[in-house]
């Protein structure tokens, strides 16, 4: 098997999309399958898989500067699948290269497959644009359409998807590292940073970038009105984005440590006390596993993929989308329980424990024998 990844997330660059792939990619390796990946991010050495990354050219994506947006022109990247011979290409999104990549599969005999991970046509209203989501959707029902398969992360979205007439799909979930993630690496330093001073006084904790699409004003309004009910928490924002500057104004008494990863961000998550995400955009919400693994029951909304991962009154609550005060109600339920925070903790664990990577990106490469062996069916 020689699969083909067009990709604009890759190590070292860091967000959900770049590492579910380096996961996958660590899996191929284990499994003696072989791949190559076209991206605009090339990682360095210390990545095992790095000598498999073709460069290609970029531009900088106009509303995140730590974005690329690979270029459609002026590389080599049909040359290069010649040398290669794919059996197999996934596209990772919906962009210029990845239409290019499509053709180049039609074209060749060679069948494409993608995956979503990121709702892009839900930004449109974040931006003041939203009366563009059902042109947005029919470009999304182009592009999908014709792949073998779509990978989507969760039922939630599945179901979504196959509402705007896009059936094609296929469930590759998601994993999580439990060595790094865990209960064990909670930090008294963090949380007396953070003006926790013991821990009678709970962390309410959200990991995300700081930006529109989150909803992040939702937890400004939820913020507000736990303050009003007397609630005694320390909130704790980690990341980092344009709307930070914001966000410090809105919420003086928040901690903001800025973006974190690797252990450090594995402690911020363990000296939590309960996890709050009320992002409606979200196709899956690798945050809420990794706050499961570190012990923390979880408030999502009920939109997106988060509400696959949390079972209501067992390992967390989900609260209305879009309604801080229904939020705000869940959130305070576990601030005032330390009791029940731990309970639920416990199971969030637990939970995220059966969450094993390497079964889970099997089962996609299984998905990827079998489209290979059926060959190209749609045009």
């Amino acid at each position: 098997m020689k699969v083909a990844y067009f990709t604009e997330s890759l190590l070292p660059h860091v967000d959900g999309v770049s590492l579910t792939l380096a996961q996958l990619f660590g899996t191929l390796e284990a499994r003696g399958v072989d791949f190559r990946i076209f991206s605009p991010f090339t990682p360095g050495p210390e990545i095992s898989w790095s000598t498999r990354v073709h460069g290609i050219p970029y531009i900088r994506f106009p509303l995140y500067k730590d974005y690329r947006l690979a270029s459609p022109i002026g590389h080599r990247a049909s040359q290069r699948l010649d040398e290669y011979q794919p059996d197999l290409i996934h596209v990772v999104s919906p962009t210029p290269i990845n239409v290019r990549a499509e053709k180049y599969g039609r074209r060749r005999g060679v069948p494409v497959v993608s995956s979503f991970h990121t709702h892009f046509v839900s930004y449109f209203r974040f931006y003041g644009f939203g009366g563009l989501e059902p042109l947005g959707w029919k470009m999304m029902r182009r592009f999908y359409g014709r792949c073998e398969v779509v990978y989507a992360p969760s039922h939630s979205i599945i179901r979504e998807l196959a509402e705007h007439g896009i059936r094609n799909t296929e469930l590759w979930s998601r994993g999580i590292d439990l060595g790094r993630f865990s209960p064990t690496i909670r930090d008294p330093a963090l949380r007396r940073l953070a003006g926790a001073d013991s821990d009678d006084t709970p962390i309410l904790l959200l990991v995300s970038r700081l930006v529109k699409e989150k909803d992040l004003a939702d937890l400004v309004e939820m913020e507000r009105i736990l303050r009003e009910r007397g609630s005694d928490h320390r909130l704790v924002l980690v990341g980092d984005g344009p709307m930070r500057e914001q966000l410090q104004a809105e919420l003086p008494g928040a901690c903001f440590p800025g973006h974190q990863d690797g252990e450090a961000l594995a402690r911020w998550f363990a000296s939590g006390d309960v996890f709050v995400f009320p992002s409606t955009t979200e196709t899956f919400g690798n945050v809420v596993l990794e706050a499961q693994a570190s012990g923390l029951p979880a408030v999502v909304v009920d939109r997106g993929g988060p509400p696959d991962l949390v079972r209501p009154g067992e390992t967390g609550f989900v609260a209305r989308a879009n309604d801080p005060a229904d939020l705000a109600d869940h959130v305070e339920k576990l601030l005032r329980d330390p009791g029940e925070r731990r309970r639920m903790g416990a199971l969030a664990r637990a939970a995220a424990s059966e969450r094993d990577w390497q079964a889970i990106n099997g089962r996609l490469i299984d998905s990827y024998a079998r489209v290979i062996e059926r060959g190209p069916e749609r045009r």
